[in-house]
């Protein structure tokens, strides 16, 4: 099916979700001068949308109904099937030829479900779940993860580059999300490493920030040791990416891989680690307040 390729003039777009990251990627957009009807479960998260001139509607059946292509980024993995698959949810107002989109960071064979209901409506549906934070969302250099067909991903990109640096299709429904699976593994490891040897650098008595500036620069670097390390070293574990989405994501690439017969020991301690995390307590702090257990079980008290 041919899709015509957006623009602010001839396109609306629909968006569901206005947390941490749902809320600027959605500014970025309205900003590129997009019309947007929008829904959330707290209204009040909106409010600066809506100041901005958006739409408020009551479900996201609503949403869709009012757009062209329609955007959610929710929480969990049942979220993303009541906004997509419910009575009131997106498919249920969305009309032949629009685009659904789940930004979400979800299962891919809910994704794989939600492309064969919706294409039952001739509806293109793709799962294009991101990575870059906070700071990426703000800055629309987030790396997007694509999965669906050809035809409706091109039709949509110009609004995919609104938001990000780094598009990707990776491939039809569900490969979006098995490829923020091989994200999630690599930034749990990185985060593993990145807390252990600021640990390492605190007892043995060097200056954080003068380690940091050797070390970010070489073969270690890496996102997380040039963006999160700074916090960490201040004591902000304030959410960029919530702790309680991560053990959500780190379940899910667990449960994938076993599916897939993987043994996989560098996820299978992270994931525990990150579990100890959130029954501590830090389940809405950052994904760098793994430093305070880590820390905590090396008898280290950290600054906060």
């Amino acid at each position: 099916m041919e899709y015509q390729t957006v623009s602010p003039k001839n396109t609306r777009i629909g968006w569901i979700g206005t947390g941490v990251m749902g809320l600027s990627m959605c500014r970025n957009l309205m900003q590129a001068g997009y019309q947007a009807t929008i829904y959330s479960r707290t209204k009040s998260k909106a409010q600066p949308l809506i100041g901005a001139g958006a739409t408020w509607v009551d479900t996201p059946a609503e949403v869709s109904a009012a757009s062209d292509v329609s955007f959610a980024i929710v929480g969990m993995p049942e979220d993303v099937e009541s906004v997509f698959l419910g009575d009131a949810g997106l498919l249920a107002g969305a009309s032949a030829g629009n685009v659904v989109v789940d930004m979400t960071t979800s299962k891919p064979e809910l994704a794989v479900r939600i492309h064969e209901a919706a294409k039952a409506k001739s509806v293109a549906s793709i799962d294009a779940p991101v990575s870059g934070g906070d700071v990426g969302a703000d800055k629309g250099t987030l790396s997007i993860m694509v999965g669906g067909d050809q035809d409706a991903v091109s039709a949509v990109n110009p609004l995919f580059e609104i938001m990000g640096s780094t598009i990707v299709h990776q491939g039809l429904a569900g490969s979006g999300q098995h490829t923020k699976m091989v994200n999630q593994i690599l930034v749990g490891a990185g985060m593993l490493g990145v807390c252990e040897s600021m640990l390492y650098a605190l007892k043995s008595g060097l200056d954080l920030q003068t380690v940091l500036k050797s070390v970010s620069s070489g073969a270690a670097g890496s996102w997380a040791l040039s963006n999160l390390s700074p916090r960490i070293i201040e004591g902000n574990f304030d959410p960029g990416f919530f702790v309680e989405h991560f053990v959500k994501d780190l379940n899910i690439a667990y449960e994938e891989s076993n599916r897939m017969g993987l043994k996989l020991r560098g996820l299978e301690l992270v994931r525990e680690l990150y579990i100890e995390l959130e029954n501590a307590g830090f389940a809405k702090s950052g994904t760098q307040a793994l430093q305070k257990t880590l820390a905590q079980a090396s008898g280290v008290e950290w600054p906060s």
